[in-house]
């Protein structure tokens, strides 16, 4: 059985020594000890969101949490390159399915993009509300899918915002079904910042795509057809990230 990953934001780097206890408490440790129902004895990871974390054996359980004693440190691989999806709203969760798909594979930055075409529109109010959200589905994800990063979800932007992203990006790529040019195609950078532009439901305008693409952002195709919102992110960062040409 895989073990599981939960997450200690304060968790001290340089980490703690072999042989010493952590104690794991609040919202965490009581979702270890009552509904995850971990006992002594039981191995698991514990993480600090950015990169490092240890694993260890729990030693005490408590209604407030767990004891653990660390038994080895982890660490995430780093990377020459660094993946950022600027997303755009979508309706329903969609947004959210996007969030978590990402983070699963591997995304390092995911930046909301309020498109001229998206449904969805972010007030003030609700774009607090919505970036906890997406803040809450990039860490469930990670610890899902058992990786101690927890990618950074940004505040949001507009075209303007995120024509700069654009021209400051290494490579920046707009998902888009008419373009020439596959992902698979694309000479990635042998180092730094890839972005990834994903659309809303009702696509890119034209005046976005020219102020993108004027910025220095390419269009790249991943389908023969027209992906949701809510999974072309995915596709192509799983796609870019199985590329296997040196860095």
């Amino acid at each position: 059985m895989t073990e599981p990953l939960f997450l200690l934001d304060d968790l001290a780097d340089p980490l703690p020594i072999t042989g010493a206890h952590i104690v794991l408490a609040g919202d965490e440790g009581r979702h270890a000890a009552v509904v995850r129902r971990i006992r002594p004895g039981e191995m698991i990871m514990i993480g600090n969101g950015r990169g490092l974390g240890i694993r260890g054996a729990v030693i005490e359980v408590r209604s407030s949490g767990l004891v653990v004693e660390v038994v080895n440190h982890l660490s995430s691989s780093s990377e020459p390159r660094c993946f950022v999806a600027a997303q755009a709203l979508a309706k329903g969760d969609r947004s959210e399915l996007a969030v978590e798909m990402m983070t699963e594979i591997g995304v390092s930055e995911i930046v909301p993009w309020q498109a001229s075409r998206s449904i969805v529109r972010w007030s003030p109010e609700r774009a607090a509300r919505s970036l906890a959200k997406w803040r809450s589905a990039a860490r469930e994800a990670a610890k899902q899918s058992r990786r101690l990063n927890v990618p950074q979800v940004s505040e949001p932007v507009d075209t303007r915002q995120l024509a700069q992203r654009a021209a400051s990006a290494d490579l920046a790529l707009v998902l888009h079904e008419e373009a020439q040019e596959s992902i698979a195609e694309v000479d990635l950078p042998t180092a730094g910042t890839v972005l990834i532009i994903i659309g809303p439901e009702g696509g890119i305008s034209a005046e976005e795509l020219g102020e993108l693409t004027g910025a220095g952002a390419r269009p790249a195709s991943i389908s023969d057809g027209v992906l949701r919102t809510s999974t072309a992110g995915v596709v192509a960062l799983a796609g870019l990230k199985l590329r296997r040409e040196p860095c």
